[in-house]
């Protein structure tokens, strides 16, 4: 069992950056890969980043590549996910979630945090 617990929601400005943060917790926390999704009001769960265990590998959705860059830290058991140049349309509810593998597929993450909301304004 993992346990993922997320911090870094709010409000912000458009232009601002926000930076997310989830530790992991549990026996086999450490060798899961991870990743971020989001879900904006009336929409589906979308995934934004994703990294490996080991933070070797790393996969965006194009929406925010070039923004969003995701890492981690092994030693913490905590992975990241700074958000630069915010827009209101990146409004949403945020999550993390633990994986065997990096990818961009909502059905291969087994494990979720809460939820955060995150609110850009114009």
């Amino acid at each position: 069992q993992v346990q993922l617990v997320e911090s870094g929601g709010g409000t912000v400005q458009a232009g601002d950056s926000r930076r997310r943060s989830c530790v992991a917790s549990g026996r086999t926390s450490s060798r899961y890969a991870m990743g971020w999704f989001r879900q904006s009001t009336g929409e589906e769960r979308e995934f934004v980043a994703g990294i490996r265990w080991n933070g070797g590998y790393t996969i965006y959705a194009d929406s925010v590549k070039g923004r969003f860059p995701i890492s981690r830290d092994t030693v913490k058991n905590t992975v990241y996910l700074q958000m630069n140049s915010l827009q209101p349309e990146d409004t949403a509810v945020y999550y993390c979630a633990a994986s065997w593998s990096a990818t961009d597929s909502n059905n291969e993450y087994r494990y979720w945090g809460q939820g955060t909301q995150v609110t850009v304004s114009s």
